[in-house]
């Protein structure tokens, strides 16, 4: 399973929070990582495979078009939420996959062609349809993506921790690459993840509290 590292950005820094509550991220002055400026970030963390959120331009209030770029030079793979609102405006750069979240890719996903959709969970539904995420992945199979992101919004920062059950529903609903990020705590959590058949898991706070070794993220796999 692969094993990729998430990296939030707001005006030039790299910043952590939880719960989604984007008001509230601040610069992250603690865990692997002596600076909180991006390349230098990378340059101590190491890993293999990147996420990416631009929380300036998912918001409307700037871009790291640029940085992206450059942080995606530094991995083997860079998956990138950008708030991308149409296929045109989807970013090309080495080692770059594109993310189009429900949250803002527009009411037409359809229309996509390539890139991995997020699909973006708060309170137990899709964000903004108010679908159940198991629902909304049966209706993903016949669009044209190359993977899905199942982002629990919620839970994110919060090491909540995992549900096999619901985890081998939506495994169930969907039959490409699926990944998971939101509450990931511990190896437990990926073996659970690993055991429902995801493909890959998106974690920070637990890494930088050392509940995920170091070494996992640097080759880009676990258990």
């Amino acid at each position: 399973m692969e094993l990729v590292l998430a990296m939030d950005l707001r005006q030039n820094l790299v910043v952590h929070g939880k719960s989604g509550k984007r008001e509230t991220y601040k610069p992250l002055d603690w865990g692997l990582s002596p600076t909180a400026e991006p390349l230098g970030y990378l340059a101590a963390v190491r890993p293999k495979y990147l996420y990416i959120a631009d929380l300036d331009r998912i918001e409307g209030t700037g871009s790291h078009d640029a940085l992206v770029k450059q942080c995606a030079e530094k991995v083997s793979s860079c998956y990138v939420d950008r708030g991308c609102s149409s296929p045109d405006d989807m970013l090309s750069g080495k080692n770059l996959r594109n993310i189009i979240g429900t949250e803002t890719g527009g009411a037409d996903l359809s229309q996509y062609r390539g890139g991995y959709l997020s699909i973006d969970v708060k309170g137990g539904r899709v964000i903004p349809s108010g679908k159940t995420p198991a629902v909304f992945l049966s209706q993903v199979n016949d669009w044209h993506f190359e993977g899905c992101i199942i982002l629990n919004i919620g839970a994110v920062g919060t090491e909540s921790g995992m549900d096999a059950a619901a985890l081998q529903s939506l495994r169930a609903a969907y039959d490409g690459r699926l990944l998971y990020g939101g509450g990931v705590a511990t190896v437990q959590d990926l073996e659970i993840l690993s055991a429902a058949g995801f493909d890959g898991a998106i974690i920070a706070t637990a890494l930088h509290r050392g509940q995920i070794p170091v070494a996992w993220i640097r080759r880009g796999t676990c258990c």
